[in-house]
């Protein structure tokens, strides 16, 4: 910008009048309390009337108590604010200004300041989701009472932004990233959530290390539109497969300096393609497959002559025919990926045999222990391909994840996680009973004390 009063051009509002927007639930004021060439502040005060936020609330919305007129939303940073924001700064969020068009598509220096923001699981959930968007992020607690120092924090931090984007992307960033810090909302959760989502998370939610964690608490846990809208995301950007792969939904701890551009999920891809290469297997078959992104990633890699997959849900298996391309043309005869079928691991298959290697990737831990005998016996014994590839989560390094509670897995539907050491045991007898030889490859940043995220077993007969 060549003056900072250039803000009220992509605000659309001017610098030097005082504007007030009447909402459903109160009041927006937007003023400037500074405006010069050098710096310009432009704020966003909302007056919320309890009275009438309890008469927007619909018929479905929960929560009939004294706690709808005697709560924090009027002084605190939450959906609100977000609300308001989205009607106040419509346009700006948009990326347009017809006055100026190339401001708008220029990121500049922006400080954003958030007096009183709840924030679920701390202040390091504030910088985990803002920190990964270029944000430099500041994150203060704030004390229940200045007075009594042994009550300790609230839950509420006084937030301040630092960083250079476009100002449409920080309005953005903003409107979804206040409520999934609050891990609340105000109205009624509706199918449309899932559509202003994905507008304003386009460019950028798709890539977020972290997307699977901000879209549940955006809908609000709702697993039906929280599978829509990860699904919506992996067809946008192929950049995720949220939607169908459990594993991918893990939240991860924050990245090392030089791990950030490198998400847990392509560590383990790379890994697996490695192992595969080691040992010179050029035929294999997914066991497990999801929406077929290791499978999409072996298709490339001329080493490998034949690939297969199997899953045993029909919907995931429609991503990976989709991921694959099958859904635009037909599959040609020289195609490397030669099948994506149907099928239970633990029932024996004709067609999980004849390959010389067979990859499991984060697929044990989502099967109960009693029937994890019948994929031995179906995988390693009646299959019994040269090489098994198996990865599953490192249980040990759970307590490197903010606001993983204690003894709590990584997904909802890990039947189990094992140690180091319980791996180990279970690879070690499946090696010894079926003929295999076991080595172990840790996959991620290896933490010193608790080793890595993932663990690898690679099987060879």
């Amino acid at each position: 910008m060549s003056r900072a009063t250039d803000l009220g051009f992509l605000l659309h509002k001017h610098p030097d009048r005082v504007q007030r927007f009447e909402q459903s639930f109160g009041t927006a004021h937007v003023f400037y309390p500074d405006a010069d060439d050098e710096q310009c502040t432009a704020a966003l005060l909302l007056d919320v009337d309890p009275v009438k936020l309890v008469r927007t609330r619909g018929r479905g919305t929960p929560d009939f108590s004294l706690g709808q007129y005697v709560n924090d939303r009027p002084y605190a940073a939450s959906s609100l604010l977000a609300s308001a924001m989205a009607n106040v700064y419509r346009t700006a969020m948009r990326g347009r200004c017809d006055l100026r068009p190339e401001l708008a598509e220029t990121p500049i220096p922006l400080e954003i300041v958030l007096p009183a923001l709840p924030c679920r699981g701390g202040a390091a959930q504030a910088g985990r989701f803002f920190g990964p968007l270029g944000w430099e992020v500041s994150a203060v607690p704030v004390p229940l009472d200045p007075e009594f120092a042994e009550w300790g924090d609230s839950r509420y931090v006084t937030l301040t932004l630092t960083g250079t984007l476009r100002l449409a992307d920080a309005l953005n960033q903003l409107y979804v990233l206040l409520p999934v810090l609050d891990d609340a909302k105000h109205y009624w959760m509706a199918p449309d959530e899932v559509d202003k989502l994905i507008r304003a998370g386009e460019g950028w939610l798709a890539a977020h290390p972290d997307r699977a964690a901000i879209t549940r608490r955006y809908l609000a846990n709702r697993r039906g539109l929280v599978r829509t809208a990860l699904g919506r995301l992996a067809d946008a950007e192929d950049a995720t497969d949220e939607a169908l792969d459990p594993a991918e939904v893990e939240e991860e701890p924050p990245a090392e300096a030089d791990e950030k551009s490198v998400s847990l999920a392509e560590h383990r891809l790379q890994a697996v393609v490695q192992a595969l290469r080691d040992e010179n297997a050029r035929r294999v078959i997914d066991l497990g497959c999801g929406s077929g992104k290791l499978i999409s990633r072996l298709a490339k890699d001329d080493f490998f002559s034949e690939i297969s997959g199997a899953d045993v849900s029909h919907r995931a298996l429609t991503h990976a025919w989709r991921r694959l391309g099958w859904d635009k043309r037909p599959r040609r005869e020289n195609d490397r990926v030669t099948d994506v079928f149907q099928g239970a691991l633990t029932y024996a298959d004709a067609r999980f045999r004849g390959y010389e290697a067979a990859v499991l990737m984060e697929v044990i831990e989502h099967v109960d222990p009693p029937r994890l005998g019948a994929i031995e016996r179906v995988v390693f014994g009646d299959a019994s391909p040269r090489v098994v590839v198996v990865t599953t989560p490192n249980a040990e390094h759970n307590v490197r994840y903010e606001g993983l509670a204690h003894g709590a897995m990584r997904h909802p539907d890990h039947r189990f996680e094992w140690t180091r050491d319980e791996f180990r045991a279970w690879a070690g007898r499946v090696a010894a009973a079926h003929g295999y030889r076991v080595r172990h490859v840790p996959v991620g940043a290896e933490d010193p004390e608790v080793g890595a995220p993932t663990q690898m077993g690679v099987f060879t007969r």
